[in-house]
């Protein structure tokens, strides 16, 4: 398997995001992800989707779309859509609608910051999703980079410190928006979880200063989605692009959290009694199934079954578990950095039936 990093959900002057297509291309090749998924707001952008090179790299641009209904006050229910290959914002009004449209036209149906909280003191209101009962959307963005933050600024002065210091944001997704997912697990739905950026580099201003918050490439640094696809990538844009996509689809990725170091290398597999499933993958538990957990340096290691914590592995960089269980088995790492333990790694989930 190949391992592709994955930076998504971010936006361009053609929505509210601050820089260019060749902005974003430039971000990416200083902060070294492969591909960036560029989804402005209710506007697919043609013309910009491609390899884009400087001197002996290359990066991968698709584009998608982020839909929501703008008449609707408040603003809730946004999807990100990835491949449909068509304009879909006129079916915004209607959530299960823009799924199935999305879903008809081939593209992948993935809820954008499931809890995305007000912060009344930068005058940000609550653009949650709230429609959960709609079915067949693909997954959901677990981690989103920028809800977290508006989790952080209950003043303006926690805004200008982490204007200037935004390492110290992260953490991990947040809570609810996990809880929701193991819920989501725990009913035998398939959801493949995503970690976004939302990266928009907005110039803001306050008492004089002027900052952008935040940059591009310190995004791409952070919450990355790392992708697992058969071949690597050859530099033929239509059929590397179907790569990334049947992988996302299949759930055969995990979130890292690239800042603290790098995640590049995480592995989550099982051997069944006839078989080997990676993230994503099915296996049946009969004759005994055995979880295997690879990271790239020490960290704590947390195995959870059904949304509860099985087993934790402390100071550790492999683990190991033989289950004859059935139930959905996911990976979380989490480390130290800069003061605080915060998550690194949340593994897409391993199906044992």
């Amino acid at each position: 398997m190949q391992e592709i990093v994955v930076n998504l959900h971010m936006h361009t002057r053609y929505s509210d995001g601050s820089g260019t297509h060749r902005d974003i291309a430039r971000a990416a090749f200083r902060a070294g992800v492969d591909v960036v998924i560029v989804t402005d707001h209710n506007v697919l952008v043609q013309g910009f989707e491609g390899y884009y090179r400087e001197k002996n790299r290359r990066v991968l641009m698709l584009i998608g779309e982020e839909v929501h209904d703008q008449d609707r006050d408040p603003q809730k229910n946004h999807l990100l859509v990835f491949g449909a290959n068509r304009e879909l914002a006129a079916f915004a009004d209607d959530p299960q609608a823009l799924i199935d449209r999305a879903r008809e036209a081939g593209g992948l149906a993935f809820i954008a910051h499931p809890d995305d909280p007000a912060a009344p003191a930068f005058h940000e209101t609550d653009i949650s999703w709230v429609d959960w009962s709609v079915q067949n959307y693909t997954g959901i963005e677990l981690w989103n980079a920028l809800s977290e933050l508006k989790t952080r600024v209950p003043t303006k002065l926690h805004g200008a410190f982490y204007a200037f210091f935004p390492q110290f944001i992260a953490r991990g997704p947040i809570p609810s928006t996990l809880a929701k997912w193991d819920e989501l697990l725990n009913e035998g739905k398939r959801v493949v979880a995503l970690g976004g950026s939302d990266a928009h580099a907005l110039h803001l201003s306050m008492a004089g200063i002027r900052r952008v918050i935040f940059p591009y490439e310190f995004h791409f640094r952070g919450v990355n989605t790392h992708v697992m696809t058969a071949e690597a990538l050859n530099g033929d844009v239509a059929a590397d692009r179907k790569l990334i996509y049947e992988a996302l689809a299949a759930g055969h990725c995990f979130v890292g959290y690239d800042l603290p170091a790098p995640t590049r290398g995480f592995r989550f597999t099982a051997q069944g009694r006839d078989r080997t499933a990676q993230m994503g993958d099915e296996l049946p538990a009969q004759g005994g199934v055995t979880l295997q957990a690879k990271l790239p340096s020490l960290a704590e290691i947390r195995l959870v079954r059904d949304g509860e914590i099985l087993k934790t592995w402390k100071n550790q960089q492999s683990c190991a578990h033989i289950t004859t269980e059935p139930g959905v088995y996911r990976i979380e790492a989490h480390r130290s950095f800069l003061g605080r333990k915060r998550g690194w790694i949340y593994s897409n989930p391993i199906y044992v039936r």
